[in-house]
């Protein structure tokens, strides 16, 4: 079963949520206040956090950032107004998925499965990828860049993962979200050349991803 983290000041939302997701084998825990769920997040192993923008205390934006500073754990945004500049503050400040406000319960189950199940190396690809001064190593999920440890979001891994396991290959941002989440729309496309240029940061000096202009991106480099 998944124990997953509910931070939202909705007090009306988590026994509904807990009701539901409990059906899916999801444990919902929830707390109102962001200071309360950072504390349970350092206290407890949790799956995934469902963490709302609209907060006291401090907005949703800050504790995603906070959560960062010491946590890989997958985070699910909800956007009250569904717009896109709030969807693309959270990818920025490494968020894995946003759900707009009001929401499907399954499509939150839904999701919340993918992005749990992303973070879980797949059977099906080699233990190690080596190339020059870049090692990924698919049983631990991390990430090595010119011998030293380099922390991903579970997007910008499987991001990295896709393109490096199939080097020289051009993936447009179709393709991209198809792998990655399954879902097609103007917005998410723009999501892409976000987490791109996120994992292109992260693995400075070494520039291994390439813009494939009028398609869009491959991984160049040989397999050690």
């Amino acid at each position: 079963m998944l124990t997953v983290l509910l931070i939202d000041d909705d007090e009306k939302l988590a026994p509904l949520l807990c009701e539901y997701c409990n059906m899916y084998d999801i444990a919902i825990q929830s707390e109102t206040l962001p200071s309360s769920g950072l504390q349970r997040l350092t206290q407890d192993s949790f799956d995934a956090v469902i963490l709302d923008v609209m907060l006291p205390e401090m907005d949703g934006f800050e504790v995603c950032k906070r959560i960062r500073q010491f946590s890989e754990v997958p985070i699910i945004m909800l956007t009250a107004r569904g717009e896109v500049t709030d969807r693309v503050v959270g990818l920025e400040l490494g968020a894995d998925d946003y759900l707009p406000k009001p929401f499907e319960p399954r499509e939150l189950v839904a999701r919340l499965n993918t992005i749990v199940k992303r973070k879980q190396p797949t059977a099906v690809k080699p233990a190690t990828l080596e190339f020059d001064r870049l090692t990924i190593n698919t049983q631990q999920r991390t990430v090595t860049v010119a011998n030293k440890l380099t922390e991903l979001t579970t997007m910008e891994y499987h991001l990295l993962l896709l393109l490096a396991s199939n080097p020289g290959q051009d993936f447009s941002r179709d393709d991209i979200l198809n792998q990655l989440k399954g879902t097609e729309t103007e917005l998410l496309s723009r999501s892409v050349d976000i987490l791109i240029s996120r994992l292109r940061s992260k693995l400075k000096p070494l520039t291994p991803i390439k813009t494939v202009y009028g398609s869009g991106y491959a991984f160049i480099g040989d397999a050690i």
